[in-house]
């Protein structure tokens, strides 16, 4: 197995877990295969192989006894092209999102003649009914603020006295990120911070313009940015600030950084 291709089946298992904190669940033996579940009747199991995702793509199984051999070859023929597609870059986010749509799809209508709300992504459920209460309560003001765009503050995350938080900025280039950046940086609690980790990711018609910055947390912005991949997330600016309480944390601290985000991303409306 290639180191390229270990690093990114780590990235990739971290930031699942990240959006699907309920649903993804990590076996606890070695070698062992993951699990997604995507409703009471549908699961699927993935097991990597040592060619993912440079050559080959992961080993999978679907449990689904209420789907049709037609549905599931369908899954199957979606999956390969997914792949193909994505070819060296990780596809399993994809393959979720895909299999949803298609269990979704095969869900009869009600009897009221209306059909079921199509499930949005997890992360869009748990903002449909408060995103609109907590506006005014996430955004800072745009008077107080030297970028002219709302800026989107998550809750903090507390743990052993580090404390971690996100903030999120739709962008259309890359001076608006440094806008963003600036403005984070006014507030005297966020410019003392240990670290301030940047992502972003721009659409330019067919071109995406990305970068990210560790501020001096290795590996961190990195992370970021694959989050905002995985999810397809444009124009869009991210930011963790990371209050170091004196304990190391070890693995534990990206887990925090890519829930920070995510939280973040949730509130700002992004998938």
């Amino acid at each position: 197995m290639s180191a390229n291709n270990i690093v990114q089946q780590l990235e990739e298992l971290e930031v699942l877990e990240a959006i699907f904190p309920d649903k993804w669940k990590k076996c606890e033996r070695p070698n062992e295969p993951f699990s997604m579940r995507i409703n009471k009747d549908v699961e699927l199991w993935i097991e990597f192989n040592k060619e993912y995702p440079s050559h080959m793509p992961p080993h999978y199984e679907l449990w689904a006894p209420k789907l049709s051999r037609s549905q599931k070859d369908l899954i199957d023929e979606k999956f390969k092209e997914i792949y193909e597609l994505n070819r060296g870059y990780p596809i399993i986010f994809q393959w979720i999102e895909k299999l949803k749509e298609i269990v979704e799809a095969s869900v009869p209508a009600k009897k009221n003649g209306k059909n079921n709300p199509k499930n949005k992504f997890v992360m869009d459920n748990m903002i449909n009914d408060r995103l609109e209460k907590r506006r005014s309560n996430n955004k800072t003001s745009l008077a107080e603020e030297k970028c002219d765009r709302e800026i989107t503050h998550g809750e903090p995350i507390t743990d052993r006295k580090s404390t971690f938080q996100g903030h999120v900025c739709r962008v259309t280039d890359e001076s608006q990120v440094k806008q963003m950046l600036d403005t984070l940086l006014e507030n005297k609690k966020i410019s003392q911070a240990k670290h301030n980790i940047l992502a972003y990711r721009i659409a330019k018609g067919n071109l995406i313009i990305s970068d990210c910055d560790d501020d001096g947390e290795n590996h961190a912005g990195g992370r970021l940015l694959h989050l905002l991949e995985i999810l397809d997330a444009k124009n869009v600016a991210v930011v963790v600030t990371r209050w170091f309480g004196g304990i190391h944390l070890g693995p534990d601290r990206f887990k925090h950084i890519s829930n920070a985000a995510r939280q973040t991303l949730v509130k700002s409306g992004f998938k």
